[in-house]
């Protein structure tokens, strides 16, 4: 071998042992053209926000706001101590609350199942025109809040607990149907493709294949719109929609400051008892 000859293995050592200049050596995150652009980001999202705080506070009276704490300090005074003698007359009320809610979620749900299979791409008889109108029906009942709809049916139906029943029906829906559809098509296929083999029916194969994998997704969803509806159904008798928010709303009217307490109190021990039930029924079922 002539001494001008070099070896491929000489070759590669003495690339792998060649010094290696900094820029070379040194890592970056981000490219110079990644950098830019995440630069270029902030910049435009600073700008929104400047803007958007121009259009919040284009009407903004700064005396009011800076007489604020001294206007919290003074109706705080005046809600303290509760009127512990209007007690007898929101326990009506608050079942009220707790039924629309309840019966409301209910309604919801018993709507929500089919829905949800005709809306899911694995049940629905047609892809096309079946599931589109399905979710037309889920994105309508998710746009529109409760509160509004609640105003609706009351100019329908009149002043009472069916409008805010069904208000909150109608809500929960789209809710309910959005979570169980996205579970129906997530399901094990294996188990519906066995069944099948049995020659069972469509209806069989939902109800022994489809119904077992999502029933604790259903109750699951169901208990956790349950506990919304209970937050949600307080507010509703603002609109006349029956509960605990007539007589919060003719508290606040007569700057019955007590009173205003009291019920703020009472729909904040609903809640709790909402939460730690809810709590309590989903370890047991799930």
């Amino acid at each position: 071998m002539s001494s001008s000859t070099v070896s491929p293995q000489h070759t590669a050592a003495a690339v792998m042992h060649a010094p290696r200049s900094p820029q070379s050596m040194a890592w970056r995150k981000r490219t110079t053209k990644q950098e830019v652009g995440l630069f270029m980001a902030w910049v435009l999202g600073l700008a929104l926000v400047s803007w958007a705080f121009q259009v919040m506070t284009k009407d903004t009276i700064w005396a009011f706001v800076a007489d604020a704490p001294r206007q919290v300090q003074d109706v705080g005074s005046r809600m303290i101590p509760p009127d512990w003698g209007f007690t007898a007359e929101i326990l009506q009320p608050m079942w009220e609350t707790f039924n629309i809610a309840t019966l409301g979620t209910l309604l919801g749900v018993i709507m929500a199942v089919p829905v949800a299979f005709l809306a899911a791409r694995n049940t629905t008889p047609s892809v096309r025109l079946v599931r589109p109108v399905a979710l037309l029906v889920i994105v309508s009942s998710r746009s529109i809040n409760s509160l509004i709809w609640a105003l609706l049916l009351v100019a329908v139906l009149g002043p009472g607990v069916l409008a805010g029943i069904i208000a909150i029906a109608l809500r929960s829906i789209g809710f309910v149907g959005k979570l169980l559809y996205e579970a129906i098509e997530e399901i094990d296929t294996k188990q519906v493709e066995a069944i099948e083999a049995t020659g069972a029916s469509r209806t069989q194969v939902m109800a022994w294949a489809i119904a077992p994998q999502t029933a604790p997704t259903l109750a699951g969803v169901s208990l956790f719109r349950w506990d919304i509806n209970i937050r949600e159904s307080t507010v509703l008798g603002l609109v006349g929609a029956g509960g605990i928010g007539v007589k919060l709303e003719a508290a606040l009217g007569t700057l019955a400051w007590p009173k205003v307490t009291l019920i703020l109190l009472a729909i904040l021990l609903t809640v709790v008892v909402s939460e730690w039930l809810t709590a309590k029924v989903r370890k047991h079922l799930i």
